[in-house]
């Protein structure tokens, strides 16, 4: 019989990364090749790392490794990337992120981010949604690693996942072109956790800026346990010799340095 040359050969292959590839917008960036290439199949991620498989023109699954190793997202590390081939499915159509699949653990999640330049910009534009919002975060930036309880990295295995997003959030985390594309601690005012000010007894305090009540409280001599991602954080005045000298009676430790805290260096 005649080879038929009318159709292109389509090629399918199965590819496994390996290294620090979940917490950093790795399912995103591989999404986003794929359409790019014109690829058909499938990522997620598992115990091992990311797992993912495609088809399309050889040349463009060729493309795709090439591109995973040198366009990986800033906070990723490939360590390894193994390929095998698999049989083509002519009816395969798109490219999906699938739910991802849980099982033995070899894998690495992102570090924390600090916050990134999109993000600050929101953060200070008075008519952006998340105006001041302390929690702020996208694929590119936030925490990663403190809010993880298991592994893969979804939502469901986070410290986010009492917190189900609102419609608008939500929204940004179908979206391809956005940079919240499954964001997995995406929030925002209306449906994330919330900042509040407690009194030591843990009666709330009244005020509209806890932040700023904060603030006042540690230049008038207090000490306050900040509730962060990884824990509490005891604060005070370091320019405040009375301050310190009480906090350290409290911790009993008279002679340690304490960690300090600058807006920069």
């Amino acid at each position: 019989m005649a080879q038929d040359f009318s159709q292109p050969r389509l090629e399918r292959r199965h590819i496994r990364v390996r290294g620090v590839v979940q917490g950093v917008g790795f399912r995103p960036f591989v999404y986003r090749l794929a359409q790019t290439l014109d690829l058909s199949g499938w990522v997620r991620n598992d115990g091992d790392g990311v797992e993912l498989e495609g088809q399309g023109l050889p040349g463009n699954l060729s493309a795709l490794i090439a591109r995973i190793r040198s366009e990986a997202p800033s906070l990723a590390r490939v360590d390894s990337i193994h390929t095998r081939l698999c049989d083509a499915d002519p009816a395969d159509q798109g490219f999906t992120i699938r739910t991802s699949e849980s099982g033995a653990v070899s894998t690495t999640i992102g570090h924390d981010s600090a916050v990134c330049a999109d993000c600050l910009a929101e953060l200070f534009e008075p008519a952006d949604r998340r105006w001041r919002y302390p929690f702020i975060n996208c694929t590119h930036c936030g925490p990663r690693y403190t809010i993880t309880c298991a592994l893969p990295y979804d939502r469901s295995n986070t410290s986010m996942a009492t917190f189900a997003q609102c419609p608008a959030c939500q929204r940004e985390y179908d979206a391809p072109e956005h940079r919240r594309f499954h964001a997995e601690p995406n929030a925002c005012a209306d449906c994330g956790p919330q900042l509040s000010l407690l009194e030591a007894a843990g009666v709330r305090v009244a005020t509209r800026d806890p932040i700023a009540d904060t603030l006042l409280r540690l230049l008038t001599g207090e000490i306050v346990a900040i509730k962060g991602l990884g824990g509490f954080h005891l604060v005070c005045d370091a320019r405040n010799p009375e301050a310190v000298e009480r906090l350290r009676a409290r911790k009993g430790r008279g002679g340690k340095p304490f960690a300090v805290m600058v807006a920069n260096l």
